[in-house]
């Protein structure tokens, strides 16, 4: 993961795709948010999305999953080449959540993160705040998702 000194405004990462499958939108529903247009393809056809869709909280769990990957492969190549890693901080949560567009079966999403504020830290010193604006887009350009989020990030120690 990246100090906060070496995180600007403006950054982008592509955190990744997702494929959502017809099989995992219903285990997932099913786990989680079991409402009929997202865990029987009969009742979804008959509902207002018309056909079977991904439970909001799947996409955004999909994003999650892929920024994890993302930041633990970051780290990896970063200590390969003799680096040092911030150590991970906690979120502040997020905000704006929104679901633009249904997800389908078939459907791929590419996820996006863009740096749109950074500032120290006032209570903690060795940390700094990052927000971040993600969007998830699907494979015919249309947003399907966005939100908000705010972390704290470790700032380089200085040497002594």
């Amino acid at each position: 993961m990246k100090y906060f000194d070496d995180i600007r405004i403006g950054d982008v990462v592509m955190t990744g795709r997702h494929v959502f499958t017809a099989d995992e939108i219903k285990s997932f529903a099913t786990r989680f948010d079991p409402q009929l247009f997202h865990v029987d393809e009969d009742e979804a056809a008959r509902s207002h999305f018309g056909a079977l869709c991904a439970s909001g909280w799947h996409t955004a769990s999909a994003w999650m999953r892929l920024m994890v990957d993302y930041r633990r492969a970051e780290s990896d190549a970063a200590r390969a080449r003799g680096e040092t890693v911030a150590g991970n901080a906690p979120a502040l949560g997020l905000r704006d959540l929104k679901w633009l567009k249904p997800v389908y079966a078939g459907d791929v999403i590419d996820y996006k993160s863009e740096v749109t504020e950074v500032r120290p830290s006032g209570s903690r010193p060795g940390f700094g705040l990052v927000v971040i604006l993600t969007t998830g887009t699907n494979q015919n350009g249309a947003p399907v998702i966005s939100f908000i989020s705010t972390a704290f990030v470790e700032r380089r120690r200085e040497k002594p």
